[in-house]
């Protein structure tokens, strides 16, 4: 259960870092977006920033 915490916090640090790296402030304000949609539970909301996140990865 550790190992899987421990895992799943450095994944989240990893992301961010590329994002912040590739594509600057917008990659961060998705990656919160998309961490809001979910824990607010609006799927709208986390599957439109997801999208966008990866459409703006794609061109970087």
């Amino acid at each position: 259960m550790l190992l899987l915490q421990v895992s799943k916090a450095l994944f989240e640090l990893l992301l961010g870092i590329q994002a912040q790296t590739r594509l600057g402030a917008v990659g961060v304000v998705l990656l919160l977006a998309v961490g809001v949609g979910v824990r607010a539970r609006r799927v709208g909301l986390a599957v439109g920033a997801a999208v966008m996140f990866a459409l703006l990865m794609i061109q970087a």
